[in-house]
């Protein structure tokens, strides 16, 4: 796995830090990918869940290590054991969706649990994308003080090739992109030699420009409308985007 990050935090007004809500991890040497988007209302609480996110992403990073060398856990539910003890050891206030990955051999073992999440590409040009899990419109699973817990999380495995394209990314970038424009992008950027981290900066680029225009059509003013609620444009949000390639080892 060769991969890169680009992340673009929102702007917020009175803000002191540019840390933005949400938190990644990367790890080509593990194989391992984690994104985390800490859950803004918590501002009303005087909570920065940011910090929440960035918590449990490296807790989560520090129990994918922990499990190495490989020590007999590797199965089916190896992200859930990473998602439990990413968790319990997290102890901000706040809370956080969350989408852990990690390549082991030619599978990706993945942990998910609300809105962030990514899109295959596969070499075929055919595409597979993780599932959105929310309660209701714009209000996704979340761990943290909630009443969702990693028993909530959506475990699977997915198989990987040679020439196959991984982008995960926060609701920043799914919210203002549609799957098809994710994919020319990253092909457009692929094409032209770009490295994973330039073509991650490539589609964060892209999906903030969509999220700052009050025109564009976008995810997630679709599903505004579809359920009855007016919204029009983009949506500003913090946008991580992490483009990982798969080649032979």
């Amino acid at each position: 796995m060769v991969a890169g990050a680009y992340y673009i935090p929102k702007k917020k007004p009175g803000s002191t830090t540019d840390q933005g809500e949400d938190a990644y991890f990367l790890s080509e040497e593990k194989g391992a990918i984690g994104v985390a988007d800490g859950v803004g209302s918590w501002i009303l609480q005087g909570v920065d869940s940011g910090v929440y996110a960035r918590q449990l992403m490296n807790n989560a990073f520090e129990a994918i290590v922990s499990m190495e060398p490989d020590d007999g856990n590797v199965d089916d539910r190896i992200m859930k054991r990473v998602l439990d003890q990413a968790f319990s050891n997290t102890n901000a206030r706040g809370s956080s969706t969350a989408c852990i990955i990690k390549l082991i051999d030619n599978c990706l073992h993945v942990a998910n649990v609300g809105d962030s999440g990514f899109l295959l590409i596969k070499k075929a040009g055919d595409m597979q994308k993780s599932e959105i899990q929310q309660h209701y419109p714009n209000c996704p699973f979340q761990l943290g003080l909630t009443n969702d817990t990693p028993d909530s999380a959506l475990i699977f495995t997915i198989e990987v090739e040679s020439g196959d394209i991984l982008v995960v990314g926060t609701d920043g970038l799914f919210d203002n992109m549609f799957d098809e424009e994710i994919r020319d992008v990253v092909k457009m950027a692929a094409e032209v030699g770009c490295t994973p981290q330039q073509v991650a900066w490539a589609v964060a680029e892209h999906a903030y420009d969509k999220s700052t225009n009050k025109t564009a059509y976008t995810p997630f003013m679709q599903d505004s409308l579809a359920s009855g609620r007016r919204f029009f444009g983009g949506k500003v949000d913090d946008i991580t985007v992490i483009v990982a390639n798969f080649v032979d080892a």
